[in-house]
């Protein structure tokens, strides 16, 4: 066995042995506007539930790392003292990731990611849609935990109104635990399902992904792609030229062979195929060929 004392390690190694070690945590898609209105959306695995009676959750938005800056939702929460914490299931888990890309102040990551706002009933941040589980929540208290990168900031949440979404509940009204399908982080790129075990989903891009909003409508309005799939497809810096696209095309007679059916059901399946094959920027090859005819 190694050991260290924790102040040998540096913030990053520390972190990741942190995150790595104690696991897997659940998601917190924590859903704040500014003081304009302006809604940011951000996932957060420091999170859990406190208490029952009141009701509280308490998740932590670290200051960074490498330039122990703040995040969107720390500063809106200062400043409004509300969130709502959506959770994350498997179905969601690729836009969750997709959203936790470091966008500019201002823009909106509930378009980037694909997912749809809902209007809460009693704060003001909007609630997403597509999460099975969403609790609007007022603000009790933030705990500073310090002030270098990598310090927490506890967001100590009171619950004040439960939504649940028909679907994952049993004949009795309760949850069922299977239905919901959760999803949890742990260290890297590694996640677990609660149902099905570790699965991995590669971290954003460091750049900026192109986001779901910029993903053309005929590929949003398929019926064949997922909100993972789309999650995916939004998380790539650029899309490939057309060059890239007919040489692709020219050296792949499978491709080639769906691009001459002409029959867009195939073509979408074909690129979903690649996405399954963690092969994103070939499934965007195979959806824009028929664009450059």
């Amino acid at each position: 066995m190694i050991s260290f004392e924790t102040k040998e390690l540096s913030p990053l190694k520390l972190q990741g042995y942190l995150q790595s070690a104690v696991g897997p945590r659940p998601i917190a898609f924590a859903s704040t506007v500014d003081e304009a209105g302006n809604p940011n959306l951000s996932p957060f695995s420091f999170f859990n539930v406190f208490s029952s009676n009141p009701p509280i959750l308490i998740f932590s938005p670290a200051r960074r790392v490498r330039d122990n800056t703040v995040k969107h939702t720390l500063t809106n929460i200062q400043a409004t003292r509300q969130v709502v914490i959506n959770v994350v299931n498997f179905d969601l888990v690729q836009q969750a990731s997709l959203s936790s890309t470091e966008y500019p102040d201002g823009v909106n990551e509930f378009l980037k990611a694909g997912v749809t706002m809902l209007a809460s009933d009693l704060v003001k941040p909007f609630r997403v849609a597509e999460s099975p589980v969403q609790f609007e929540c007022e603000v009790n208290e933030i705990v500073a935990l310090g002030s270098e990168g990598g310090a927490g900031n506890l967001i100590i949440c009171e619950v004040v109104k439960i939504h649940l979404s028909e679907e994952i509940l049993d004949d009795n009204q309760n949850i069922d635990q299977y239905k919901i399908d959760l999803v949890s982080r742990l260290g890297a790129n590694w996640y677990s399902r609660s149902r099905d075990g570790l699965f991995e989903v590669p971290k954003p891009l460091t750049t900026m992904g192109i986001g779901v909003d910029q993903i053309p409508d005929f590929v949003k309005q398929s019926s064949v792609f997922s909100g993972n799939d789309l999650g995916l497809l939004g998380n790539v810096e650029s899309l490939p030229t057309t060059d890239e696209i007919n040489i692709f095309v020219s050296e792949n007679f499978a491709v080639k062979a769906v691009l001459s059916a002409d029959d867009a059901e195939k073509q979408h399946l074909k690129a979903k195929q690649y996405i399954e094959a963690n092969d994103v920027l070939s499934a965007w090859k195979v959806l824009l060929a028929k664009q450059i005819k």
